[in-house]
């Protein structure tokens, strides 16, 4: 069974290996996990002390690092982390297997996932973000993993799946109602529909319910309207939206940083200028931005398209200006910033040997000598996005390709339209982009094929001599069916049981 799949999907395997050295390089050529202030340590100080954090950061991911507490080792999550990757990587294959895309198509599909840096450099960082990909992937493949009826388990665990990355970043919450407009799209039975909102909605609701526990409002963070407050400061003009006096505090006063996000964190800015925390006026801050959104629409969409359009960019933008996006494996070392007393906490609670990530030669050298072209991530996207949305378009079977491409579309769009663009908030996008792109792509591949079958017949050269006349009554013969294709040639009612059990005995459906 082993040896026959290995011979069945020998190029997948070999694409996997590649991928697995590059990850078994990275763990050697750096000496420790990349840990940032002040993100990765509220996820380490939650999984210690396990409550919901009031501010930017659900829950999710910090159940994730807790389960790995007993080890007392980020290296060990972000070993654990590359495994996840290389998993993404086969759930892709696997999926676009079963829907009848060749094994090199497959593979290629792949390829984004497993050898971009900035794939692999997110595994070995503690960061939410890998977490909220595999979960997405996880979902679509639940949810696509029959190309006909979808049952009621899968709807249920896809509904979970999506939950738990809602849980892990709240961007990711809205999927599950993409989840439930396809199901209804493909009018699937109700029960499937429901199982998929219970499973979905109840530990949204349950963890609501925790977090109005230890912060007295029902919600998953705290942060939501601090982070549309922000987005509304570069276009925002209170002479248009004319606020209430009690939100009138939050107008722009002059400040003026280049990109949204920092307004959160700019000194200057109105809502720091404000007495106590920042975070204390959430619900001001977002009335605030609510009604500059209604006020001035245009604006919004104005700032949220150019945002979204540095995802496209030939050579990677800075954004904000003081970060340094990186398409290698970066050489040096990074300090922490000790003063913080939080960083000397989560050393004694969660791992002793926490401390800034230094490169670790000589392996370093190899990994900066690895070249992965810019052209690779932001234009490939924009192509990988545009294929994918024709073939919503255009194709015959585009339920198919609609859910992985809206999913793509709304994972690039939303944190831009909720906060500000961020090259690490492109990243979840990526994979169910390769998936609808892969999958109009195959679609296109067969009808092409299915097209070019009656021409071929239309225009074979009759043989010679005299033509028998008793073969109307026998089954034409056809070239045997790639694996999981679902256009097949008509067939007598009579043989269409022995076909479908040899088919279904073909080798590549032990995936």
């Amino acid at each position: 069974m082993t040896a026959r799949l290995l011979r069945t999907h020998r190029l997948f395997c070999c694409v996997l290996a590649l991928a697995a050295a590059l990850r078994v390089l990275v763990m050697l050529g750096y000496d420790t996990a990349q840990v940032y202030w002040y993100d990765s340590f509220t996820y380490l100080d939650t999984a210690v002390h396990m409550r919901p954090q009031g501010a930017f950061h659900p829950a999710g991911y910090s159940w994730f690092l807790w389960a790995l507490l007993p080890f007392h080792s980020v290296r060990l999550v972000v070993a654990v982390q590359h495994v996840m990757g290389l998993g993404i990587g086969v759930m892709m294959y696997v999926l676009l297997r079963r829907r009848s895309l060749p094994g090199w198509g497959a593979a290629l599909a792949t390829l984004p996932v497993l050898f971009a840096p900035p794939f692999v450099r997110l595994e070995h960082a503690v960061l939410s973000d890998l977490q909220v990909i595999f979960l997405v992937m996880a979902a679509l493949l639940a949810l696509m993993w029959r190309p006909g009826v979808i049952s009621v388990r899968a709807a249920a665990v896809a509904g979970l799946l999506l939950a738990l990355a809602g849980l892990t970043r709240t961007a990711a919450v809205p999927l599950l109602g993409l989840a439930a407009l396809w199901l209804l799209l493909r009018r699937t039975p109700w029960r499937r529909f429901v199982a998929l909102t219970l499973a979905g909605g109840l530990p949204l609701l349950a963890y609501a319910g925790w977090y109005a526990q230890h912060h007295g409002r029902f919600g998953l963070s705290g942060s939501d309207g601090v982070a549309l407050w922000a987005r509304t400061m570069t276009f925002a003009d209170c002479s248009v939206i004319k606020p209430p006096p009690h939100l009138a505090p939050l107008c722009p006063n002059g400040t003026v940083v280049d990109a949204a996000s920092e307004y959160v964190w700019a000194p200057g800015s109105a809502l720091n200028r404000l007495p106590g925390d920042r975070f204390s006026y959430n619900d001001a801050a977002r009335s605030f931005a609510l009604a500059a959104i209604a006020a001035q629409p245009l604006d919004y969409l104005r700032e949220v398209i150019k945002d979204t359009s540095l995802a496209f960019t030939w050579e990677p933008a800075a954004h904000p200006k003081r970060v340094v996006p990186a398409s290698t494996f970066p050489v040096g070392s990074w300090s922490l910033p000790e003063e913080h007393a939080l960083i000397g906490k989560v050393r004694a609670e969660y791992d002793p040997d926490i401390s800034g990530m230094s490169s670790v030669e000589p392996y370093a050298s190899v990994l900066a000598a690895y070249r992965y072209p810019w052209a690779l991530h932001g234009p490939l996207l924009g192509v990988l996005l545009v294929v994918g949305g024709l073939g919503v378009a255009a194709g015959r079977e585009r339920r198919a390709v609609l859910l992985p491409w809206a999913f793509a579309m709304f994972l690039l769009v939303a944190p831009v339209a909720a906060l500000d663009f961020d090259h690490r908030y492109v990243l979840p996008a990526v994979p169910p982009a390769c998936l609808a792109a892969a999958l109009a792509s195959g679609r296109l591949r067969l009808r092409l094929e299915c097209d070019r079958r009656p021409a071929l017949r239309a225009h074979a050269p009759e043989q010679d001599g005299p033509r028998r006349h008793d073969h109307a009554d026998q089954p034409e013969q056809q070239a045997p069916a790639h694996v999981g294709e679902e256009v097949h040639p008509p067939v007598q009612a009579g043989e269409r049981h022995a076909q479908r059990r040899g088919h279904a005995e073909h080798p590549d459906h032990h995936l």
